[in-house]
């Protein structure tokens, strides 16, 4: 028999048109994948904004690096050109000029006859002291012949000792009268010499002063004098240079110099340093260095201004940076640097030579610094900054890039 409990329930009929669920969560899947997108956008945007307010907000900056020259540094300084000797002429003796013989730019050779001076006192004077000097010669030849005389009769007794020694006494005393005749004679002598100026080494004449007629006066009433002849040996010149102190210790004697002139573009005329002063002047830190230079060609003109260079060692060679890379500040002179985390680091520096738009670094860098061009006055220590590159080497490296692209093209 069969058992009614153990009857199975009652099966619902199968209806064909039920819905089936996969649509909704579809659709849920959808909805979510579009939330999360809009979220996930949203994220980026704001992480985006995020990252350009944190860039507009750190500073810009241009960097370079210190540059030292792979070369000597030429030292270049304004010298004034000297002839090597360089004299006045004056007249000795006081009179009329007589004749010149040179004018200006006329060379003349040592003991050259320049001109003459007409001074009759002068010729008086003389031959007044030439009669003195006979006068006093022929009183000593018989004061010295009366003394001999009187000595040798002392021997037999037949004068007194007394008058004997006045004789000789006299015959002294006519010596020295004679002697004095004579420097005399030898004083005016030489001023009558002078009545003909002669030059006194080899060189131009540079200017002539006097004319025929003029008074010559030799300033010996304490009258200022008046200059004859200016004479100038120019075969050989002195340039003067003064020489900064933080250069002074390499320059040494016999070290090679050459000159230039702006007149002369391009060529250089040989010298070498002769001497300099050994001390620094205590008011301009300079030192006076003489240089000294053939000038046998005549091309270099005493008086003219020149440019010297000083060829100094490649180790001496500054490092230097742009002029507008400075900071001055109250505590000293400094440069702004990047360091690795790409924040700002003041150093202080010393300046050493200003080339114009370049100055010399002479302490404080050691080279591989990234400095900022331009810094801000208010920049501190600390600052977080941003490097960017020139906009002329941007543009160049895009026009690189360009033109790469552009043969790309052309070869495929």
């Amino acid at each position: 028999m069969t058992n009614p409990s153990q009857t199975p329930p009652p099966q619902e009929p199968h209806s064909p048109h039920k819905p089936r669920r996969w649509p909704i969560v579809l659709a849920a899947l959808v909805v979510i994948g579009l939330a999360a997108q809009g979220i996930w956008s949203r994220h980026s945007a704001h992480a985006a904004l995020e990252r350009d307010a944190k860039t507009a907000s750190t500073l810009s900056v241009q960097v370079v690096t210190p540059q030292r020259s792979a070369r000597a540094l030429d030292l270049v300084l304004p010298g004034n050109v000297q002839a090597f000797l360089d004299t006045p002429i004056y007249a000795r003796t006081n009179g009329y000029l007589r004749k010149w013989y040179f004018d200006i730019g006329a060379h003349v050779k040592a003991g050259q006859l320049l001109a003459e001076i007409d001074a009759p006192e002068v010729d008086d004077q003389l031959r007044a002291a030439r009669a003195d000097l006979a006068n006093a010669e022929a009183n000593y030849a018989l004061a010295k012949t009366t003394a001999d005389r009187w000595t040798q009769m002392l021997q037999t007794r037949s004068v007194a000792k007394q008058d004997t020694d006045e004789k000789v006494g006299d015959m002294l005393a006519k010596k020295a009268t004679l002697d004095s005749a004579r420097f005399n004679v030898s004083r005016l002598t030489q001023l009558q010499s002078y009545e003909r100026v002669t030059a006194p080494f080899d060189g131009i004449v540079t200017a002539r002063n006097v004319d025929v007629g003029a008074l010559i006066d030799a300033g010996n009433g304490g009258s200022s004098q008046k200059e004859l002849f200016h004479l100038a040996q120019a075969d050989r010149l002195r340039v003067y240079a003064n020489v900064p102190q933080a250069y002074a210790q390499q320059i040494r004697v016999q070290q090679h110099a050459y000159l230039t002139l702006n007149e002369e573009q391009g060529k250089h005329f040989p010298g070498i340093v002769a001497r300099t002063a050994g001390a620094v002047d205590a008011q301009q830190r300079t030192m006076l260095v003489e240089v000294d230079v053939d000038n046998r060609s005549g091309e270099l003109l005493p008086g003219a201004y020149a440019q010297v260079h000083f060829a100094l060692d490649g180790s001496a060679t500054p490092m230097t940076l742009p002029g507008n890379a400075f900071l001055f500040r109250p505590d000293g002179v400094k440069v702004a640097t990047v360091d690795a985390q790409d924040r700002v680091k003041l150093v202080k520096v010393t300046l050493g030579t200003d080339f114009g738009t370049r100055v010399a670094v002479a302490a404080g860098l050691t080279g591989d610094e990234r400095v900022i061009v331009n810094p801000q006055d208010a920049i501190v220590d600390g600052t977080p900054v941003r490097i960017v590159q020139p906009q002329h080497a941007a543009g160049a490296a895009h026009g690189a890039s360009g033109a790469g692209t552009n043969a790309q093209t052309q070869g495929e």
